[in-house]
């Protein structure tokens, strides 16, 4: 019994004596302890450790949302030439928006008269008697006859008669309440719209006149009439439409996104295929509170003189309306890069150097835009070839963290870079060639005479330069790999597309780089 327990003692002793020399090596040196072991998956096979580890999990959806890194770009003369790059000037310049637009010609409806009677009757005689017929103000439309009318006459007669007779007379009121009655008579055929000439030739002659000479108001063009012979009138009828054409609406279909850009008076310019090189001028008199909902443009209504009658209701016309915009900085729209979520311009400082500035823009005017924040006048800019440009920049971007240390390091950077000249990088993936989602990463380093290297910080990176065309943003996969013996070092890592990758391998030993490695590998499985 006495032995039972004191074997027990001795197991529980020395298992308490391991455990406290972990946990006392695990606190004085956790770097050593992560660096020879990677964490393990549930399938026990090896995964990526370090920093850089999520990357390899990202999904292709989560790699979008990150920016595009980019880097100055230095080029040399003869690379500059052979991919056709171009500069030009950022500038400040006074400038007009323009709007262009489809738009139909409209009678001006202030412009429009309607001829009725306030009294009723009879057409007689019509003088003009068809449509679009062009009358000048006060030639006569037709005549008619009304009792109503002949009878206001008679009294009107009698009272001017009755006027003269009791004008002398001494009786109080007499004279006064016939001169009443005579102008009362006469206000209700002025009330009636009696012409003047009508009037007077009343007084001249003494007698009613039974056939009343209706005369047109304005001048333009009849675009409605109801008056025929013989035809009953009342004061609700209307008997005749006139338009002055002198000057006409068109109304134009401005596109939705455009209509912010217009205001009350700006200037327009219209132009017709029937007239070659003939130019009709106006200005925005409404922008009109609807939107098409099929062709989601907006009608804007035009104020265009009209000389020579040359535009006519219902003609199809074309519109140029002009915002001015007054002093902007204007670059050509060429210089625009656009990556999906930003705006970019690469600005040369000579010699090959280029950098990208994102740029806030500005309405577009012809081949110019507007730069609202961003760049600075005088300031050179790429006008072509930016998208090798941006390629090379993220290329640049990519590799830079890569990169052994910067000159004047010491005679350290000096003999890293002479034994980077004698390791040799031997690089498979299983499968080969790699697949979209996971991969198995190897690598082989081996030094002179063939001799493995071990205990070095080997890492695989795959990059892929973004697609804004194709709403890809750019892609980059990190895998630390875990030391397995004999110079082997192997890790796993996942490609969020297939295509052609950028890779780069880099092993490094106590922050010196061993070597580096760069090719391009394409991986299947689609986009």
């Amino acid at each position: 019994m006495n032995k039972y327990i004191v074997r027990t003692s001795l197991v529980w002793l020395a298992i308490l004596i391991v455990v406290a020399g972990l946990l006392v090596y695990r606190s004085r040196s956790p770097g050593q302890v992560n660096s020879k072991r990677a964490p393990m998956s549930s399938d026990t096979e090896p995964v990526a450790a370090g920093p850089d580890s999520n990357a390899t999990s990202m999904s292709p959806a989560q790699q979008q949302k990150q920016d595009t890194q980019l880097s100055p770009v230095q080029l040399s003369p003869e690379r500059m030439q052979s991919i056709g790059v171009k500069t030009g000037s950022v500038e400040y310049k006074q400038l007009t928006d323009d709007i262009r637009a489809t738009g139909t010609v409209n009678i001006d409806e202030r412009l429009i008269s309607y001829v009725q009677v306030r009294f009723p009757g009879y057409i007689r005689k019509v003088f003009v008697n068809a449509t679009y017929l062009y009358v000048r103000k006060g030639d006569p439309l037709f005549t008619v006859y009304s009792p109503d009318l002949v009878a206001t006459q008679q009294e009107y007669l009698l009272a001017r008669q009755n006027q003269k007779s009791l004008s002398g007379s001494t009786v109080d009121g007499v004279a006064s309440g016939a001169a009443s009655l005579s102008a009362a008579a006469e206000q209700r055929l002025e009330q009636w719209e009696v012409p003047q000439s009508e009037l007077q030739k009343l007084k001249d002659t003494g007698k009613p006149i039974t056939n009343l000479t209706i005369n047109s108001p304005v001048s333009g063009y009849v675009t409605e009439y109801n008056a025929l012979p013989n035809m009953y009138i009342e004061p609700s009828t209307r008997l005749y439409t006139i338009a002055d054409l002198s000057r006409i609406w068109v109304y134009a279909q401005v596109f939705q996104d455009d209509v912010g850009r217009l205001k009350h008076g700006d200037p327009v310019e219209v132009t017709v295929d029937s007239y070659p090189g003939r130019t009709f001028r106006g200005n925005v008199d409404e922008i009109l509170p609807q939107v098409d909902p099929v062709t989601r443009t907006v009608r804007v209504r035009l104020v265009i003189d009209n000389p020579g009658l040359k535009l006519k209701p219902g003609m199809y016309v074309n519109c140029d309306l002009k915002s001015p915009l007054g002093r902007q900085l204007v670059i050509p729209a060429s210089a625009v890069f656009q990556t999906g979520t930003k705006q970019l311009v690469f600005v040369d400082h000579g010699n090959g150097s280029l950098e990208p500035k994102e740029v806030v823009l500005g309405p577009r005017t012809g081949d110019e835009v507007v730069v609202l924040k961003g760049l600075q006048r005088h300031q050179q800019i790429v006008t072509s070839a930016n998208f090798l440009i941006d390629s090379e920049s993220q290329l640049q971007a990519a590799a830079g963290s890569f990169v052994p240390p910067p000159p004047g390091a010491g005679n350290a950077s000096q003999s890293a870079a002479s034994s980077a000249a004698q390791i040799n990088i031997d690089f498979s993936t299983d499968p080969n060639p790699p697949q979209k989602g996971t991969n198995t990463f190897r690598v082989k380093l081996a030094g002179p005479g063939n001799a493995p290297v071990a205990g070095a910080d080997v890492t695989v990176t795959f990059y892929m330069a973004g697609m804004p065309a194709m709403g890809m943003a750019a892609m980059n996969t990190t895998s630390k790999l875990t030391d397995r013996g004999n110079g082997v070092y192997e890790g796993t890592g996942s490609l969020g597309s297939g295509g052609a990758w950028q890779v780069t391998i880099t092993a490094q030993k106590s922050g010196q780089i061993l070597a580096t490695k760069q090719l391009r590998i394409n991986a299947t499985g689609g986009m």
